[in-house]
């Protein structure tokens, strides 16, 4: 880890522009090591990717939702080592109809219940405005969380962990990895069906639900896009800084959020190896997101900013654009400039429309 560590800080701090042969280490040597490092001492080490059993099974399509302008399409996906031994979660999503096929989709990994999600719901709202998704010509995809794994310490008995038991040994999988892992599974099931762009899906998380996605984006490389709403510590958010929430806070509130060994850490964050910009910077070359709010101190938006900033470093390395500026924006104001996009908005802890708005405008930029 310490050649990773040494490599990483010549490339943020280099002037002259990156060459073949940093690239090479970046992706020979230095990538798997930071790799290592996240899911080792972090996240933690899910059993197995792509399981041996995966079925679907889809509820009668409706073509007349949102007043005829999408169809709305339901499905449970099974998964497991066989039929007799597997869990499952549900996904809704809607296509919009007037789009050429396939069409790229934003899927969202909900921590609120279903009935934020729910196709029957009568309170919409911009935590997840699916009708807006659709107008804008994507497919809108939600999942519940907790379908995947329940947000809870219950000794990992339930939900994926139940269905891939693992003796733990400090870095087996915590709850955060279950849900990333769970949207790679409906990735897989995108994969299938023709009016969805397998290569062009975006991986959408807010607060707890948007570290899942940068875990799940740094782990998935078939996600063309991340993005992460004031996700805070071990999310976007720098942890050396040590400003709103930290490692200690964070694993003793939550315990079964990150692997045990992610426990050592507390109150050390200054003896960590890496941070969570070189977790973004696992993402690269694909397209990465980070969104802060003004009053989200507990999120700590500046490192959330500066996180995105210096994981530029890596981005240059494949010829990309960072974000383009070394100062936050306004507020207001967002960066869409290159392959890492950022805006930091008013108001406090939440996921709106307005926020929805720029993500999507970022998308628009790079696919279309």
């Amino acid at each position: 880890m310490r050649f990773a560590f040494l490599f990483l800080c010549s490339v943020a701090l280099a002037e002259k522009p990156s060459s073949s042969q940093d690239l090479g280490a970046w992706n020979k040597q230095v990538r798997s090591e930071v790799y290592q490092f996240f899911e080792n001492q972090v996240y933690g080490k899910a059993p197995l990717e792509k399981p041996a059993f995966l079925a679907a099974a889809e509820a009668e399509p409706d073509s007349s939702a949102m007043n005829g302008l999408a169809t709305k399409r339901v499905v449970t996906i099974r998964y497991g080592h066989s039929p007799k031994n597997s869990g499952q979660l549900k996904a809704i999503f809607y296509i919009p109809h007037k789009v050429a096929k396939p069409a790229p989709a934003f899927l969202f990994i909900c921590n609120r219940g279903w009935e934020h999600i729910e196709p029957t719901r009568t309170n919409w709202s911009g935590y997840w405005p699916a009708d807006q998704i659709v107008k804008r010509g994507y497919v809108a995809a939600a999942f519940f969380n907790g379908d995947v794994d329940p947000d809870e310490a219950d000794a990992f008995k339930k939900g994926a962990h139940a269905v891939f038991p693992t003796e733990n040994d400090g870095s087996s999988w915590g709850t955060i990895a279950a849900w990333g892992w769970g949207a790679s599974r409906i990735l897989d099931y995108f994969e299938t069906i023709p009016e969805v762009d397998g290569k062009k899906v975006a991986l959408v998380g807010h607060s707890r639900g948007g570290k899942a996605a940068l875990w799940a984006g740094a782990r998935d490389q078939r996600f063309a896009l991340t993005i992460s709403n004031e996700s805070g510590c071990t999310g976007a958010a720098l942890s050396k800084r040590k400003r709103g929430e930290t490692v200690q806070r964070i694993n003793t509130v939550f315990p079964h959020w990150f692997c045990d060994n992610y426990k050592k850490w507390n109150a050390r964050e200054d003896e960590m190896p890496f941070d969570q910009d070189q977790l973004l910077a696992l993402i690269a070359p694909r397209l990465v997101y980070v969104a802060s709010a003004e009053k989200d101190k507990w999120a700590d938006p500046e490192g959330e900013f500066l996180a995105a900033q210096q994981a530029g470093a890596v981005y240059k390395l494949f010829g990309k654009k960072g974000l383009g500026s070394e100062k936050m924006p306004e507020v207001g104001k967002p960066l869409h400039t290159g392959s890492v996009g950022y805006h930091i908005r008013e108001g406090k802890h939440n996921l709106r429309s307005d926020d929805w708005g720029w993500f999507m405008d970022f998308a628009d930029r790079n696919w279309k």
